[in-house]
């Protein structure tokens, strides 16, 4: 016979496993109902009628705060924890800086979320940062919540896809996409994505780090369906670059993940690195904003194109100076 002690671990047990089941991904009944009778036989508890004890553990942990979804047909999820977080004053400061900057660009919802977590308040809120970001939407709202949702679940079954893309001029066209993933970039959400079927010129093979886009998320219209074709990548096509640092960054310290020293000048003249890109566009915009504090030494390709812009940067300064 079972003693007090062990029906309460048994009932603890079985609803803590529930919730670090559900903190994981939604699950179905079936599911929830397989794992956790795996869960009992291992810990030798009775399983007995598992869906009824699943049901009446779920309306408990209701009761005591946790705000668990379900409805007929569709799994059990996890939408908020009750459970305490206890934080040093750092880490509340830090949380609430994490907040600050999740709605300053654009995350309103996720910010709210970790103020929820921490159980924030104005005073946590850092008053000597201020930021310039400039969104061009709320991330949070709900069209654009789906459009994430659909795209993230695209990453997921890596599979051919295809988007119905709105440019600045209003003008709307299809891209089918393989490889891709989001990223945030100068507090812009954008979804990075090969086009295997765009034209290149550059390169004279595919996969083609011309074929590389960028498309900002609030643009996307809608997300097709997964197609049977299979990524034919599974990593973004990427190309090396070659540069010194001088002038003012003559003792620059890599700070990027793809950045390599090759060496130092004995002088502190510069450092010359190299670097793996998968977007020209990207890389070609932050060597521009170095200015004369770097020099760009391969690809040629590229050179040729810093070049040709600042000589065109150049020729406008100076017919903008002494044209009448």
């Amino acid at each position: 016979m079972s003693s007090k002690n062990d029906n309460n671990y048994n009932q603890v047990g079985f609803a803590l496993e529930i919730l670090r089941l559900l903190a994981e991904k939604p699950h179905s009944r079936d599911e929830l109902g397989r794992q956790l009778t795996e869960f009992l036989a291992k810990h030798g508890k009775p399983v007995g009628d598992i869906d009824q004890k699943i049901v009446r553990t779920i309306k408990k942990l209701r009761e005591c705060g946790f705000e668990i979804d379900s409805a007929p047909n569709r799994p059990y999820k996890l939408s908020s924890s009750s459970f305490p977080v206890i934080l040093s004053a750092e880490q509340r400061q830090s949380l609430a800086l994490a907040a600050y900057l999740l709605s300053e660009i654009g995350f309103s919802t996720q910010a709210s979320h970790v103020l929820k977590i921490g159980k924030l308040t104005d005073q946590d809120w850092p008053q000597y940062i201020q930021t310039r970001f400039s969104p061009p939407a709320d991330y949070s709202a709900e069209s654009i919540q789906k459009v994430i949702s659909a795209l993230e679940e695209r990453f997921r079954q890596k599979r051919r896809y295809t988007i119905r893309y709105r440019n600045t001029k209003g003008d709307e066209q299809i891209f089918d996409c393989d490889c891709s993933e989001l990223r945030l970039h100068d507090g812009v959400l954008y979804l990075f994505a090969w086009v295997p079927d765009s034209p290149f010129k550059i390169f004279p093979k595919s996969p083609n780090v011309e074929q590389n886009y960028t498309f900002r998320v609030d643009r996307i219209i809608s997300v097709g369906a997964p197609s049977l074709t299979p990524w034919k990548e599974k990593n973004l096509p990427t190309f090396e670059v070659r540069y010194r640092m001088i002038k003012q960054l003559s003792d620059y310290q890599p700070r990027r993940s793809n950045e390599r020293v090759l060496q130092r000048d004995p002088d502190g003249r510069f450092v010359e690195i190299v670097a793996t890109e998968d977007s020209i566009f990207w890389c070609r915009q932050r060597f521009l904003q170095y200015g004369a504090n770097v020099l760009l030494l391969e690809p040629n390709w590229l050179v040729d194109q810093i070049i040709a812009e600042l000589l065109d940067a150049t020729r406008e300064y100076h017919l903008g100076r002494f044209s009448p």
